[in-house]
């Protein structure tokens, strides 16, 4: 089983490194154990012994999955049968349940811990309360090199949560008008990812409108959502669906009205810098130098300046994964890590331009998991 062979390779990469592995609920618990995530709420949704929640990993035991009560019982865990899964009741010490567990594991003096870089800080106080001589570390970056190069079925998944996302697009494109508001463009793709098979939204779905008469506006949603989208503008998606646990992460850019030749400039640009970005992401490639190669295009274009980010990201259970498309990072490119190539040009006021597609990482170039909606599409 996947996961067992996942559990298995982790704890032979770390019998050198540390004695103890804690990862809370989190892309990494599932990937380790399948062990799946629910949608993020906004405010916190606390339960007893919360801190707990997550797995015990050592290089030579059998894991142990702790979990309260209530997110066992209400998220329907506590009925999978491949983790060996311990219970805390509602009025039960999670302190006393660890010290439980971890005395079997038999940990040396000034034991090597590493927890994984979600935890809660309430997880950390505890477990110094515990283990007082402990050295702390990142599970996290442990884990990564496993995570970054995806097996042959975790890029069919992603494809599948691409093709959710350029239906949902599709979807909501064929309903825009003139002076839409950002907030029923935003509405409408949220229920059309989930309409056509999402868990919901991978991140706050996003837009970066502008155009002469429309300002660029970085934050102040509230405001901003509420703005009618009359021509000429230049409407910037960036979105992405969830299918299986995993994450896609997506952009495009239409014309509210015939665009002018500046609009088209920058479009083209931008999408002359993807298609460099695509084809720099081979094996072998630093992740710094295919960052260059599209940005090159964008600066011998004038706009360096408007390329306000790096080209893009590692993608995969989490949105945003390591390692990065960026100057400075010098990580060598594997075959089959996926990363977002999403050059953009951004300007307060007047057109902007932006797009993204999931790309793999493959020996003579990178392969889009998605290609659609390529064309500069116009709403007259």
């Amino acid at each position: 089983m996947v996961y067992e062979q996942r559990l298995q390779q982790f704890q032979q990469h770390i019998a050198d490194h540390i004695d103890l592995a804690f990862f809370p609920i989190s892309a990494d618990l599932q990937y380790l154990t399948g062990v799946p995530r629910d949608t993020p709420n906004f405010g916190a949704v606390l339960h007893p012994g919360m801190w707990l929640e997550g797995v015990w990993i050592t290089p030579n035991h059998a894991p142990v999955v702790t979990l309260p009560r209530m997110t066992a019982e209400f998220g329907g865990l506590d009925q999978m049968d491949s983790i060996n899964l311990r219970v805390l009741g509602d009025h039960d010490d999670p302190a006393a349940l660890l010290k439980e567990i971890l005395t079997p594991f038999k940990l040396p003096n000034n034991p090597r811990v590493a927890i994984g870089d979600s935890s809660r800080g309430e997880t950390a106080i505890a477990l110094q309360a515990i283990l007082p001589d402990a050295k702390f570390s990142s599970a996290t970056t442990l884990l990564n090199p496993m995570r970054r190069v995806k097996t042959k079925l975790e890029i069919a998944t992603m494809k599948k949560a691409g093709e959710i996302t350029e239906q949902a697009f599709a979807a909501t494109v064929s309903q825009l008008q003139h002076g839409i508001t950002e907030l029923e463009i935003i509405t409408e793709l949220n229920y059309q990812l989930r309409a056509h098979g999402s868990m919901g939204p991978s991140f706050v779905t996003s837009m970066y409108n502008s155009g002469p008469n429309l300002p660029l506006v970085f934050g102040h949603r509230e405001e901003r959502w509420h703005r009618p989208l009359i021509a000429p503008v230049a409407l910037l998606f960036d979105f992405g669906a969830i299918y299986d646990g995993y994450c896609y992460d997506y952009g495009r850019t239409i014309s509210f009205g015939e665009p002018t030749d500046e609009l088209t400039n920058i479009f083209e640009l931008v999408m002359t810098s993807q298609k460099a970005g695509i084809e720099a992401l081979e094996e072998g490639a630093t992740a710094e130098s295919v960052d260059a190669a599209a940005r090159q295009v964008i600066i011998d274009g004038g706009f360096g300046a408007e390329f306000r980010h790096r080209l893009g990201h590692g993608i995969g259970l989490d949105v945003h994964e390591a390692p990065f498309l960026t100057q400075g990072d010098d990580t060598i490119l594997e075959e089959g890590m996926l990363f977002t190539i999403e050059p953009s040009i951004t300007q307060f006021n007047t057109f902007s331009a932006r797009v993204e597609d999931v790309v793999e990482v493959g020996k003579h170039g990178g392969k889009p998991l998605t290609s659609g909606h390529q064309d500069f599409f116009v709403v007259d």
